[in-house]
């Protein structure tokens, strides 16, 4: 009995010691959540680290947050809170059977920004995450957002149209939405080698980092959104952007041509290019330093 009465004393004891732990321990996280709400049963993953000024980055296609990888850490001790949100279907953010078009994926980032209660931040997009932030600036008059960055943009329109002759032919682009469906494996391997500026311009791993960030896509959210952007044309709204843009490019760049970065230029007033002279569409990593540097110095000014 003596026995029995020790053992409950000592169970009861260590309980009270782990309820009184968790009581009083000072928590390790800053209570930011990782995975955001967009819609009922819809999620979104975010990272979101560091304090100070924000730069909310969107990803190309069919990317994720995790392409900004070499970002975050500079921005960060840098003394930027940097946020990169994976568009539903990409990376570890849900991937809902419905739509993936230019208009959900803006809807998103609202949601996004207002409940993590952003102000005036700069906001980026790489590739096809160009015509998203394009898009969302456009759509919500700048909400949130005070500055607008472009990566590699698919410019104003990615297909070529009537009056536009850049960009990807409509053959083009109906054999890439093909492969897409058939052989996506092999076109995410040829569009990683295709990333870069010049011979050697990126290393063997930084292409497999590339393609395996890639491959991680929602095969229907990677064919929706692209059927999406080769529909979508920017042109007839891009005089209704009144805040800073800043057009980053590489000149060598094989899958969004540098004609579409003028063109941009000249459709939205007061927005400027920088170069990057021997960047392809890998720039964000080909010329890291220089990419980070020089979105520091627009972010900040």
């Amino acid at each position: 009995m003596k026995t029995l009465t020790l053992t409950i004393a000592l169970v009861f004891t260590l309980i009270q010691s782990q309820i009184t732990f968790a009581q009083t321990r000072k928590p390790a996280s800053l209570g930011r959540e990782e995975y955001i709400e967009v819609e009922k049963n819809v999620k979104l993953h975010v990272i979101d680290l560091g304090e100070g000024q924000p730069v909310v980055l969107i990803h190309g296609w069919p990317l994720n947050n995790e392409m900004y990888e070499y970002q975050y850490q500079y921005l960060v001790e840098k003394g930027f809170r940097v946020i990169g949100i994976s568009l539903r279907g990409f990376g570890k953010s849900d991937r809902p059977y419905g739509k993936y078009d230019f208009d959900t994926f803006s809807d998103d980032i609202k949601v996004v920004l207002e409940k993590l209660k952003i102000e005036n931040a700069t906001l980026g997009g790489f590739s096809m995450g160009s015509a998203v932030v394009l898009h969302y600036v456009t759509k919500y008059n700048s909400a949130h957002i005070s500055k607008l960055a472009v990566f590699g943009a698919t410019g104003p329109s990615w297909k070529q149209r009537g009056g536009y002759p850049y960009g990807i032919t409509d053959q083009g682009a109906a054999d890439l939405i093909k492969q897409t469906k058939t052989n996506r494996e092999q076109l995410v391997a040829g569009f990683g080698k295709a990333f870069a500026g010049q011979e050697g311009g990126l290393s063997e791993e930084t292409m497999k980092w590339l393609e395996s960030i890639n491959l991680n896509a929602s095969p229907y959210a990677t064919i929706q959104a692209i059927s999406a952007l080769r529909d979508l044309d920017l042109r007839p709204v891009l005089s209704n952007i009144k805040i800073p843009v800043a057009i980053f490019h590489g000149v060598n760049d094989k899958l969004c041509d540098f004609a579409g970065a003028e063109q941009l230029q000249k459709a939205i007033q007061g927005s400027h290019i920088i170069k990057f002279e021997k960047g392809g569409h890998g720039f964000f990593v080909e010329e890291m330093d220089k990419f980070n540097t020089e979105l520091e110095k627009f972010a900040r000014n």
